[in-house]
């Protein structure tokens, strides 16, 4: 469908627009209608009519706007659609319900060419916008909305958010709390060798977090699940040497314990 062009010459009236194929087409049609209802016989040429509009129809349904050449063909054709509307209004008394149908599906086939026209301006005024890049999330928010995903049993959501904390802010205060909260959800799916991987993160890039007591005693116990009794002890007897006055130490002290007297 070509869209119109003005005439080349400066001050004077420019020639008729050669009308969109689909459009000249519907013309012709309604034309053939109106002779049609001045001799009485005016069936045929509404179905031709009809089967214009379905032809017309189809072509909006599947045609691409892609550039400011393509919108220009679509406002013309709107024009045609509303000078079609005209003819219609012209014949409506002598046609009958039937070209009242056929006034319905243009009124119709005019409000889907308004809607495309509305999608390609938005379309512009977002090409036309200055990109701003992305706000990042904010590391309290990340932070909490993880831990309450774990406290609630979310845990597939609690362990994305943790690992994406880490990724992110790995200096800041949290860091180590939250890759402790990666071995937490490893370790409430029964994924001990996974969990017990992530709970030796937080001795390995976070010595002197605060996290590293409770981290060690969680190790030992992954340990634990996964059969290596003998470095589960080693693990425990590390944390009770290094961390005595911790409660995981205390915690550790019972295991030992108790391992000693089975």
């Amino acid at each position: 469908m070509r869209a119109r062009v003005r005439d080349g010459a400066g001050g004077g009236r420019r020639p008729p627009a050669r009308p969109a194929r689909g459009a000249t087409g519907l013309a012709a049609l309604a034309l053939l209608l109106a002779a049609g209802v001045l001799s009485g016989c005016y069936a045929p040429q509404l179905m031709l009519l009809k089967s214009g509009l379905d032809s017309l129809r189809a072509v909006v349904d599947t045609m691409t706007v892609r550039d400011s050449v393509a919108y220009r063909a679509l406002a013309d054709t709107r024009r045609e659609v509303a000078e079609q509307r005209d003819i219609l209004l012209s014949t409506r008394a002598t046609a009958g319900s039937t070209t009242q149908d056929l006034f319905e599906q243009m009124s119709r086939l005019e409000g889907k060419l308004d809607e495309v026209m509305g999608r390609f301006t938005q379309i512009a005024q977002r090409v036309a916008a200055p990109a701003t890049p992305p706000a990042g999330p904010d590391p309290n928010q990340l932070y909490d909305q993880a831990a309450q995903d774990l406290t609630q049993g979310r845990y597939p959501l609690a362990l994305q958010g943790f690992r994406e904390y880490v990724q992110r802010f790995p200096g800041a205060e949290l860091a180590d709390n939250a890759q402790y909260g990666v071995g937490e959800c490893l370790f409430a799916q029964s994924a001990f060798d996974s969990a017990a991987v992530e709970y030796a993160k937080v001795e390995a890039v976070w010595p002197q977090g605060d996290k590293v007591p409770a981290a060690l005693y969680k190790l030992a116990l992954s340990q634990e699940k996964t059969g290596q009794t003998t470095q589960a002890r080693r693990t425990l007897e590390d944390l009770v040497k290094r961390f005595p006055l911790s409660g995981e130490a205390q915690l550790g002290r019972e295991r030992l314990g108790k391992a000693k007297h089975h």
